[in-house]
């Protein structure tokens, strides 16, 4: 993915918008810290991922996944936007929308899906 393209799916959710976060461009939903573009390393940070799970990624997808020291205390993950599949990087971003996002819209949005 490029950057523009992940930054096209983060706004893709309701009530996301572009901010800072300790003086760093960013990604927010109703003010609370979303998600952010690491120009150090052109990863997304990930946040809402059991360190099990970070684990298992960055084994199986090194060339994806991996932490700085950090976010070795946080459940979180970083990952390249180059290599990331788009589908993935949408599950994650949504687990993340949804613990964000009051309880109210995310319930509308979830109405709005289509059905199984």
């Amino acid at each position: 993915m490029t950057p523009e393209e992940v930054r096209r799916l983060v706004l893709s959710f309701p009530e996301t918008e572009e901010g800072t976060s300790y003086g760093r461009p960013s990604f927010k939903v109703k003010g609370k810290f979303f998600t952010r573009i690491r120009a150090e390393d052109d990863s997304l940070v990930l946040l809402e991922v059991p360190f099990d799970e970070r684990e298992m990624l960055m084994e199986a997808e090194p060339q994806t996944f991996h932490i700085t020291p950090h976010y070795k205390d946080y459940p979180s993950v970083l990952a390249r936007i180059e290599t990331v599949d788009p589908g993935s990087l949408r599950n994650f971003l949504e687990r993340r929308w949804r613990k964000v996002m009051p309880k109210k819209l995310a319930r509308q949005y979830e109405a709005a899906l289509p059905g199984p």
